[in-house]
Formats: C-alpha cells, structure tokens, sequence
C-alpha cells in the first residue's frame, strides 16, 4: 500500500544533492562537482520523487475527508499559484536552477528581492493543493514527507550558500525565507 514512499524518499535523498554543491565542486572540481550535482537532482531526484507522488495519487487510500468543487478549485488554484512562483523563480536564477556552481552569484531581484527560497514557497503551496483535489491517506502522507524534505533541503542549502555566496548571510538578515513580510521596516 504505501510503495510510493520509495521512490518519493529516494528521490528526496537524490534532490538534497543540490545542497552539496560546494562540497562536490571541492572534491571533483567545479565543473564536475556541477554536473554531478545535476544529474543526481535533475535526473534522478526530481523525476523520481515526481514518480513518487504520482504512486501516491493512484494508491487506493482513504479519504480524510469529503470532495467537493469548491475544494477542487482552490486545490486546482493553490497549485497554479505554486507553480507560478516556481516558474517566475527559475527565470530570474536561469541555469543556476539546473547547475549550481561555486562561480554562482547571489540574486536579490524579482521574487528573490521578497523571500529567500521562493521555489520552496511554490512547493508548499503545490502540496496543499495537491492535497486539497485528492484527499487520501497516501497523499497526506506524501505531502507531509514533502514539506519535511523541503524544510532539511531548505536548511542544507542555506549552509551551502553561506560557503559559496559572500552576501549570503547579510541577504539573509535581510529577507525572509518562505513568506514575504507584510511590512516594509
């Protein structure tokens, strides 16, 4: 019954790669030390914690609680949001996103002038949705393992930044990491 978990906890193990790039890039030099770190979170996690869920959503698993349209489409527009930010992140961080390196620089501008991990924020939102169009036991499971994950890879590569970005700690004091503030101090 629970066979989805994995994939979706041995792509989760794959996709923490990303916050191991310093170290790769000191053990296997820049250029290989991002490839490696590509191909075991572009290649292998993502797509396989993507299988992951999709196992989740097929397994026959109670419901927590009734469907309705109204939990449809606010399920439907959590995702769109999530994924949105998601897209509107990757564009301002361009081939960061797929190769993280050493030679990387800090972005600050776009949804990154506003919280510090927007793709994490997209991803919580997509799990809430995901959760809200299928309410089973499998799904709740999956998108809570989800969110743990996004908090330990949020945390890794924070560390991983604060090595390889110069700025990083004052950009860090300055912004905050999931959620934009509601006022400007």
């Amino acid at each position: 019954m629970f066979l989805f978990l994995i994939p979706l906890v041995i792509g989760f193990i794959f996709n923490l790669a990303s916050a191991l790039t310093t170290a790769s890039s000191r053990r296997w030099g820049d250029r290989r030390g991002s490839l490696i770190t590509m191909i075991l979170r572009n290649i292998l996690g993502i797509p396989v914690w993507a299988i992951g869920f999709g196992l989740a959503a097929r397994t026959q698993s109670q419901l927590l609680f009734s469907k309705m349209i109204v939990t449809d489409v606010i399920g439907l527009l959590i995702i769109m949001a999530g994924g949105l930010i998601i897209l509107i992140a990757l564009v301002a961080i361009r081939l960061r996103a797929v190769a993280p390196s050493t030679r990387d620089h800090l972005v600050r501008n776009s949804l990154y002038a506003q919280v510090r991990h927007p793709i994490h924020t997209g991803a919580f939102l997509e799990f809430a949705g995901l959760f809200l169009l299928k309410p089973t036991q499998s799904i709740a499971i999956a998108c809570v393992l989800g969110v743990i994950w996004v908090l330990i890879q949020t945390r890794l590569e924070e560390y991983d930044l604060l090595q390889r970005l110069p700025n990083y700690r004052e950009y860090m004091n300055q912004v905050p990491r999931f959620l934009p503030r509601l006022r400007r101090n």
